[in-house]
């Protein structure tokens, strides 16, 4: 019985084909397509990149100054939840900072991490509003939820929205201890 190579390598690279492509179609048909919409119909929101693998879930969002960062999340987590199920949701939010927001962050951080470390999440808004009085045009705001807390900062035409999880990172052995 001779083998003939050819067949056998056409077989081969259709099956191929045609398994990683369904899978491909799969992906953006069944997955991105239907996430990106939902995303997309929230107010604010320029655009949105969608990473999908196996047990997370990455979304580059590009959104206007004065976009609702919490509720945009909330609306993802409520209407894609079937889309998602449970994979870990990671958001990243373009960065439209300048230097005067920049700078006023880098005051602020001090406090808020003090204040996020102390679970006392009242202190994140009296901190927002107390360097909020000392630059005029600052519009900042925080917004919580179970999982994270939401800062947003807009100066005009810039914006820089933070996202900071409500639990820290657990300490563990350090090698040279």
């Amino acid at each position: 019985m001779k083998l003939r190579i050819f067949p056998i390598v056409a077989a081969a690279v259709v099956s191929a084909l045609l398994l990683f492509g369904g899978w491909y179609v799969y992906q953006q048909m069944a997955l991105k397509d239907p996430l990106h919409k939902i995303v997309m119909q929230y107010d604010g929101v320029k655009s949105a990149h969608f990473d999908i693998n196996q047990n997370t879930v990455s979304l580059k969002l590009d959104l206007k100054p004065g976009t609702d960062l919490r509720g945009l999340i909330q609306h993802l987590k409520d209407d894609g939840q079937s889309l998602i199920g449970g994979k870990k949701l990671r958001i990243d939010v373009e960065d439209h900072s300048n230097e005067v927001l920049d700078k006023w962050w880098s005051e602020a951080l001090f406090p808020i991490a003090e204040a996020m470390e102390n679970k006392k999440y009242t202190e994140i808004t009296n901190t927002l509003d107390k360097l909020g009085r000392n630059t005029p045009g600052l519009q900042a705001t925080a917004e919580l939820d179970d999982t994270n807390v939401y800062i947003s900062l807009t100066d005009g035409t810039a914006s820089k929205f933070i996202i900071l999880p409500r639990a820290g990172q657990k300490m563990g052995v350090w090698n040279n201890a």
